[in-house]
């Protein structure tokens, strides 16, 4: 059965398109990779290293398409599981994996729910408990999306934090691969397209852009995973990211919507937008 595609009464329709979900992406990739079977999927098969804003500007294409396509929406998550199919191997540690393994796709999935409430905490207005039941609801649909398998997606908002801890504790591990992220982060420029007032955040005074990843990436990792990678976080480094986020949270509902969403999702807000004002005419006219 086909699945239902999202449209604007959604939380993602408000969120997914933002250009502030770049704060964490990196730190995503870090908590995806710190799962082996993943973390030795992308050593092998993504060009993370040689084009890291090209990979994250494909995949931030794919995820628009998923919320703002409509019914193409569903066709990009076939698409993607096509692509992943033929990706698989053997870790250096002889451990066999296969990108589309179940609790391997799920953790992607799953891991940028809780990188949306973390975005929310340091960078905006932070989610109440019933908008996170909201949106965790709509996560799960987005799975179908991408045929997770419904085995593998905790059935509501407090078993997702029990499976995040668990997963947290017992299956990730500090991988060479999330390691690796960490330091082609540090030498990484601001993300290519960023409208300017934004880039002024990139780049605070005294942090080159490359430190400035790292930094933004190793603060939004939660304490356990900064533990198992080794990564020290101070007070006063978690001051100056309390800082920025301030700035970044008055900043971004002021900004005009095409320097705030991304083109995918500014375009289909501003169509849907243009849709609506027709068919009220439409009905007026009538």
């Amino acid at each position: 059965m086909e699945v239902e595609p999202f449209g604007p009464r959604s939380m993602h329709w408000d969120t997914a398109g933002e250009y502030r979900n770049l704060l964490v992406a990196g730190s995503a990739l870090v908590i995806q990779t710190m799962h082996p079977a993943v973390g030795a999927a992308v050593a092998e098969h993504s060009t993370y290293k040689d084009d890291p804003w090209g990979r994250l500007t494909r995949t931030l294409v794919s995820i628009q398409k998923w919320v703002y396509g409509g019914a193409d929406g569903p066709a990009e998550g076939r698409r993607l599981r096509e692509l992943h199919r033929p990706i698989s191997g053997v870790d250096e540690l002889g451990r066999p994996y296969h990108a589309l393994n179940g609790e391997a796709w799920a953790w992607v999935h799953l891991s940028l729910f809780e990188r949306f409430i973390t975005l929310r905490r340091y960078f905006g207005a932070p989610f109440t408990v019933e908008q996170q039941r909201r949106l965790y609801d709509e996560s799960r649909h987005l799975g179908a999306i991408l045929r997770v398998p419904e085995r593998e997606m905790p059935r509501d908002l407090e078993a997702f934090w029990r499976y995040f801890d668990a997963m947290v504790a017992d299956t990730l591990e500090p991988h060479p691969t999330a390691l690796d992220v960490l330091s082609v982060l540090r030498g990484t420029p601001a993300p290519p397209g960023l409208p300017r007032s934004l880039r002024r955040l990139w780049t605070p005074v005294g942090v080159g852009s490359g430190e400035f990843n790292h930094f933004v990436t190793v603060g939004t990792l939660p304490p356990a995973v900064r533990r198992k990678l080794g990564l020290r976080w101070t007070a006063r480094d978690e001051r100056r990211l309390r800082q920025l986020g301030h700035a970044v949270a008055v900043l971004t509902p002021r900004l005009p919507e095409r320097l705030r969403y991304m083109p995918i999702a500014y375009h289909a807000r501003k169509a849907e937008r243009s849709s609506r004002r027709l068919e009220r005419q439409l009905r007026h006219s009538a």
